[in-house]
């Protein structure tokens, strides 16, 4: 037991580490492309292979940590993560936009590779380290350690704009990878190196769901964190910066707020869930059910600031009940991968899960820059409202009747 929370421990402080400077990549290149005047659209496109080598690394992530170990992955992460932030540090005031973009868009694919190598093996560890007879005695600690992932990422988003105000963009990046090689040196010896290595060959064709309940629920995720992204990604800082005149620092403060919060509702999904009748079994039923109520909030949201209300309370009111919905939705989605795959599937299950998430990442960025350019914010918050419709739709073929029990895997789902 002492061992299994050690080596978990030692996965999750390496991940804390990541995702605090992954927060503040985002937030530092955002505000720092923005402030030298480039277009949204030119923003998301800064993004675009960050998103799209996701896809890629979370269908083959599962693949390769079966055939290599979690070790490998883990910290091949880490050093593509020191690489990439080194590797734009190095990027020069002199150069064209074109070669900037297309530079910065290189270094943004390593990161991306980087942030799903590292997230795949630290949410693949918990079922490798813990044993299965001690599960319910991890299950509180397990779920608040989930919900602080997430809360350190809007934490790195705070961090990006401070770094960003206090050092520049080049200073911030240094700060940061020698950070994260700190973290590193510090984990990499005591892991063991066999953690997560499968004991029979792993074939390639397994990677692909032939489950139509995952197949579904995938599809319904692609849709749900497009929906997000469509407006959060670029559209949100850039309004916030640009039409209410926010500085870094209150940008960075109100996109990590949201994140931290997010975070802390992960943590008690499940208490929220049995206070809201679900604590005899969560089914396909209950993500249609939050799907549905989802769609409402950013298409209020958008009405709200069309008709003139005050832009500021308005989007800080939306984007709580947004945050709490959002949170449950996710949540109820990750259990439910694991509730439909069977014990010597739920790798490549989750693997071509997350690629599915991934997806949406990508669609949400590159239509948050688009749809922000010609339509505004507004127009970012009714696209919202129609992804999220999507993915209620897509819902309603998930499987209904027989509840499915909620247990431990609720956390499992969210680490």
């Amino acid at each position: 037991m002492n061992h299994a929370v050690r080596n978990y421990a030692l996965v999750t402080g390496a991940y804390w580490g990541f995702t605090l400077t992954d927060g503040a990549l985002r937030m530092l290149v955002l505000l720092h492309f923005d402030r030298l005047g480039y277009s949204a659209v030119a923003i998301a496109f800064l993004f675009l292979f960050y998103e799209f080598f996701g896809i890629v690394t979370n269908l083959l992530g599962g693949w390769i940590a079966a055939r290599s170990g979690l070790k490998v992955t883990l910290y091949g992460g880490l050093l593509l993560q020191v690489f990439a932030l080194l590797m734009l540090a190095l990027l020069q005031p002199s150069w064209t936009r074109l070669a900037s973009v297309t530079y910065v868009m290189a270094a943004q694919a390593l990161s991306g590779i980087a942030k799903d190598l590292t997230k795949m093996s630290a949410k693949s560890a918990i079922k490798v380290v813990v044993p299965e007879g001690e599960k319910g005695a991890l299950f509180k600690w397990v779920a608040r350690l989930t919900g602080s992932k997430n809360a350190l990422k809007g934490a790195g988003f705070f961090m990006g704009a401070a770094l960003l105000t206090a050092f520049g963009f080049v200073g911030s990046l240094v700060v940061m990878a020698v950070g994260l090689a700190f973290v590193i040196l510090g984990t990499v010896v005591a892991l063991p190196g066999g953690i997560g290595k499968a004991k029979s060959k792993v074939k390639f064709t397994a990677l692909f769901s032939k489950s139509a309940p995952v197949n579904w629920l995938s599809a319904a995720r692609l849709f749900l964190f497009s929906a997000r992204d469509v407006w959060f990604v670029v559209g949100l800082p850039v309004f916030l910066a640009s039409t209410l005149g926010w500085s870094f620092m209150q940008v960075g403060a109100f996109v990590a707020a949201w994140f931290i919060g997010y975070g802390m509702i992960q943590a008690i999904v499940p208490e929220i869930l049995r206070l809201s009748g679900a604590g005899r079994g969560v089914t396909g039923d209950t993500a249609r059910l939050w799907a549905f109520i989802l769609t409402v909030i950013p298409v209020a949201l958008a009405m709200a600031l069309q008709f003139h209300a005050q832009p500021a309370p308005s989007l800080m009111i939306g984007l709580a009940i947004f945050m709490v919905v959002f949170a449950i939705n996710s949540a109820v989605h990750s259990y439910l991968i694991l509730a439909y795959s069977h014990d010597d599937e739920i790798a490549t299950n989750v693997g071509f899960y997350y690629m599915a998430n991934a997806g949406g990442r990508l669609i949400g960025t590159l239509l948050s820059g688009v749809i922000f350019e010609f339509s505004g914010f507004i127009g970012c918050l009714m696209a919202s409202g129609a992804l999220v419709l999507a993915a209620s739709i897509l819902s309603l073929n998930l499987p209904r009747g027989e509840a499915i029990p909620l247990s431990v895997k609720l956390a499992e789902a969210e680490s």
